[in-house]
């Protein structure tokens, strides 16, 4: 588990997140939500040392993340980020990247690394596309291909900033659909999102973030009973019981 103690993290003379605590607990999907420029991008950066801190901790499985080497963290926890280049390889090539922070020297993939990757193919749906180059795949196709990546990197914690964006509704769905496993098999999914609606459904909890701070966490519907979601959002929502629980909507 990973858990940020009174966190400050951001830029040169520019705080971006002030005094932030929260766990991302395992065997569930944490949803980061907030207006542009909250801090959300950042906070996923400073869970796994890509930023540097100004003060407060974060501890990995109750080690300060400052005495993990860059190997180690790699181990613990995967990070997609919302912008990526789309190199020119296959999508089998891709997901083997995962498992880089596995290698010793001399750097070569094992049988039992290739072996990894085809499973992980093959539990997003997409063992179909391991020969194909990613240049050629469908922004849908290419998030499940980076979703087996992260699974093939084998850790216990995965970070997703905007993993929906740019996908069309039937990706997106299908994107929640499989962080929802993944949490089902014991990993922590944290992601940031901006559709509210899908994040109330999808996600076990969820964390709001403004101006740089935590100002609610809770289960979905904790956070639709109080006010604070509409007032830092904007909008108004609205949901409706159904057979498969409650489901939420823009009013």
């Amino acid at each position: 588990m990973i858990e940020l103690k009174n966190l400050w993290a951001g830029y040169p003379g520019r705080p971006v997140l002030e005094d932030v605590t929260l766990e991302l607990r395992p065997g569930e999907v944490l949803a980061i939500l907030g207006p542009n420029g909250c801090g959300k991008s950042t906070l996923l950066r400073s869970a796994n040392g890509l930023l540097s801190r100004a003060g407060g901790e974060v501890l990995v499985d109750g080690v300060p993340l400052e005495r993990l080497s860059a190997k180690e963290i790699a181990q613990k926890v995967a990070y997609l980020p919302q912008s990526r280049t789309t190199p020119n390889i296959t999508a089998a090539r891709m997901v083997l990247h995962g498992r880089f922070p596995y290698l010793s020297y001399p750097r070569r993939y094992r049988r039992e690394d290739r072996e990894m990757v085809k499973r992980a193919l093959e539990w997003v749906g997409a063992a179909e596309l391991a020969d194909r180059p990613l240049t050629e795949l469908s922004g849908g196709q290419r998030q499940k291909v980076y979703l087996a990546m992260a699974l093939a990197q084998d850790t216990e914690t995965i970070l997703m900033d905007e993993p929906t964006t740019y996908l069309d509704v039937s990706c997106q769905l299908e994107v929640m659909a499989l962080a929802r496993r993944l949490a089902g098999s014991g990993r922590a999914v944290v992601m940031v999102l901006h559709d509210l609606t899908m994040a109330l459904q999808y996600a076990h909890r969820a964390a709001l973030l403004s101006g740089g701070r935590v100002v609610r966490t809770g289960a979905p519907e904790e956070l639709y009973a109080g006010e604070a979601l509409e007032r830092v959002m904007g909008v108004r929502l609205g949901r409706v019981e159904t057979e498969e629980g409650w489901r939420y909507f823009y009013r």
